[in-house]
């Protein structure tokens, strides 16, 4: 939890206009990507260079840390090598939990979406609160945005510095120094802000005392492109579940890098029961179990189909439901 105050203009980065004259560039660095059914986006792929790490192409290509871990086992985050071919995740299922306008947080994938007027999205990576410091599930309003501004920190993270031996002032000015970046969105829910960050490791993951980090040269566009009053709403949502053209598509977020049997036993669970209710609402959809089970055991927050959605005529046999773990019939005959 963060407070603020604003102060001296800061600068979104420059490009120049007609007449060769620096002009502020505040387009958004990510896609706005069209949104299909419940589906947005398309993965990509990306060459790395010798001297590339994770943390520093999350930065550069405006991706979470952990989201391209998730999406790429197998790579040495810190050592990927020359020349070797990794996944950019930028294909989402739409949180089912969210109302699709203004911005939505899913603490769960540690990403951030922001829906246009225009009924697209704009998906970026965000730090959330640690489970000592969790952000807040929340409904809020954009109050106002921030330029350069100060921090003034809670007596709570005063004390916690102080007894790490790194007392803190009460008032830290804008600069390198100041832990909220460059520009920052106050919100409705007090103390909290969506704010830049004087740390480029750490968007993408649980490290802030419950405010939400974006990248600087992310946070410096967006605070333009967002209106006093724009709706916020925080959820944890790790299974997300949806429809396009006809295909079932699933898309499962383990918690950490390290994938444990708790977790896995846990998001099998939440699985089992989001896919039962989708198909309560969705009776006409037929799931694949075995895809189902890769997706958990994955759990790389890639979307997966998993199913589609049949038109029957009156009168056809359901189709027969195999145990778990008989692996002889045809895969697509194998349903949840």
């Amino acid at each position: 939890m963060m407070t603020a105050l604003l102060g001296v203009t800061a600068t979104a980065g420059a490009v120049a206009d007609d007449d060769g004259l620096a002009v502020e560039d505040r387009s958004p660095r990510v896609p706005t990507f069209t949104i299909h059914g419940d589906l947005a986006g398309h993965l990509e792929t990306f060459t790395t260079r010798y001297e590339d790490t994770f943390a520093a192409l999350g930065n550069r290509l405006a991706l979470g840390y952990l989201e391209l871990v998730k999406a790429n086992p197998g790579v040495d985050p810190w050592l990927p090598g020359e020349g070797t071919t990794i996944i950019l995740p930028r294909r989402y299922v739409i949180p089912d939990e969210a109302q699709r306008r203004g911005i939505v947080i899913n603490l769960a994938e540690y990403r951030l979406y922001y829906f246009t007027d225009d009924g697209r999205v704009q998906v970026y990576p965000v730090g959330v609160g640690t489970e000592e410091n969790p952000s807040p599930l929340t409904d809020a309003q954009v109050v106002m945005p921030l330029e350069s501004p100060a921090w003034y920190p809670p007596a709570s993270i005063r004390a916690e510095y102080a007894a790490s031996g790194r007392p803190l002032p009460r008032m830290v000015p804008p600069g390198p120094d100041n832990p909220l970046g460059t520009h920052a969105l106050l919100l409705s829910e007090k103390g909290y802000l969506i704010h830049g960050t004087n740390k480029r490791f750490g968007v993408g993951l649980p490290v802030s005392h419950g405010c939400f980090r974006m990248y600087n040269e992310d946070i410096a566009r967006f605070v333009y492109q967002v209106d006093k009053g724009t709706p916020v709403q925080v959820i944890r949502d790790p299974v997300k579940i949806g429809l396009s053209e006809g295909e079932v598509w699933l898309e499962v977020h383990r918690p950490h890098e390290e994938y444990s049997r708790e977790d896995r036993d846990h998001l099998w669970q939440r699985v089992l029961a989001e896919v039962a209710a989708f198909r309560d609402r969705h009776p006409a959809v037929e799931v694949n179990r075995r895809a189902i089970e890769r997706a958990v055991e994955r759990a790389d927050g890639l979307p997966a189909m998993i199913g589609e959605q049949l038109t029957r005529m009156a009168g056809d046999e359901p189709v027969e439901q195999h145990p778990t773990g008989d692996h002889s019939a045809p895969e697509q005959q194998l349903y949840f």
